[in-house]
């Protein structure tokens, strides 16, 4: 059952002052920075709907107050506000967890590094703000290209003095999603059967689905295979083309940003057991130079718990894997450069 599902089941079963009561215990503040976008607008709507964030926090250089009163009429029990683009540091304050999905969208015909000048500034930008104002908030990090603005990001803290990897995260739930969305369908069940451990990046070829770890995807062989593993690593662009230049995967990445942050709010309120993929600083392939990698990670209290080796893998899967990992390592590469 999806997040969204459970908390309407909870929003239709409670009086909205029990829902609030679950997380009074823990008061979280949720910043989005970047509100006004074709991301941020859905997310924050659904950020809304999560009973586990009691005060939500808009921020974008334009249209974050507008947005803030819009999702302000939602009937949940959290508090929003929306700050305009002078109040970045206003927006910050008391931050428990910062979700970033500021930047531009990509157009047709442009790869994810075309994004990167652009994002990669903006990205900076902010994490110098969160360091600054709310050094101990967990990041979420959307914006794209995710293996170089995740990279930024700790860059960015480290000089701060304020990096603690347990709390800087990439958002690679859109790939997991996808998966388990499309071997859904190629499986005959239900997507709640098909979780799939994707591993790697957030881009084309680093994007590497573990198929042999699900009982009803490993049966999935042959040509069938190859097409699901190339739509799971390209999903963005058929998104893009359907979109005809006017705009990205927004609405499926809003879903899965909030589907990630209320992950890591239950484990930071102490539920035991939520493991998911997410790109972070992780020691798994440090030994070739490659620090940061998604692999499935605990989440608890303290944000990353355990890191999960890979398990066995496939030789097919073994053949993604070493086509990922030269390219993870420019894309890493690529950010700390930017900020070196």
């Amino acid at each position: 059952m999806s997040f969204l599902a459970r908390s309407a089941v909870r929003a239709c079963a409670a009086p909205s002052s029990r829902l609030f009561s679950s997380s009074a215990a823990r008061l979280t503040k949720v910043a989005v920075l970047g509100a006004g976008g074709g991301i941020g607008q859905p997310l924050s709507l659904l950020l809304k709907s999560d009973p586990l964030v009691t005060s939500l926090s808009l921020y974008d250089i334009r249209g974050a107050p507008g947005v803030a009163a819009d999702v302000s009429h939602v009937d949940t029990a959290s508090e929003v506000k929306g700050y305009a683009a002078d109040q970045l540091d206003q927006a910050l304050e008391g931050v428990k967890v910062v979700v970033i999905p500021a930047g531009v969208p990509r157009k047709p015909g442009m790869t994810r590094d075309d994004l990167f000048n652009t994002n990669a500034s903006i990205v900076r930008d902010l994490a110098a703000a969160v360091a600054r104002v709310a050094p101990e908030a967990h990041i979420l990090v959307i914006s794209n290209p995710v293996n170089s603005t995740v990279p930024i990001v700790a860059a960015t803290l480290e000089k701060a003095g304020v990096f603690d990897p347990k709390r800087v995260f990439g958002v690679t739930t859109l790939d997991v999603v996808r998966a388990a969305r499309f071997v859904s369908g190629l499986a005959g069940v239900t997507p709640s059967e098909t979780p799939i451990t994707v591993v790697g990046g957030h881009s084309g070829p680093t994007i590497v689905p573990l198929l042999s770890q699900n009982q009803h995807a490993k049966s999935i062989t042959g040509e069938a295979y190859g097409k699901v593993v190339h739509r799971i690593q390209f999903g963005g662009d058929e998104v893009v083309q359907a979109k005809d230049g006017a705009g990205s995967a927004t609405l499926s990445m809003a879903y899965a940003g909030a589907k990630f942050t209320n992950s890591l709010l239950r484990g930071l309120n102490g539920e035991k057991g939520v493991v998911t993929p997410t790109f972070v600083k992780s020691p798994l392939f440090a030994d070739q130079g490659i620090d940061f990698f998604s692999s499935n990670v605990e989440l608890g209290p303290n944000g990353v718990e355990k890191i999960h080796e890979l398990g066995s893998l496939t030789a097919e899967e073994q053949k993604l894997l070493e086509a990922c990992l030269p390219e993870l390592k420019k894309n890493i590469e690529k950010g700390k450069a930017f900020v070196a």
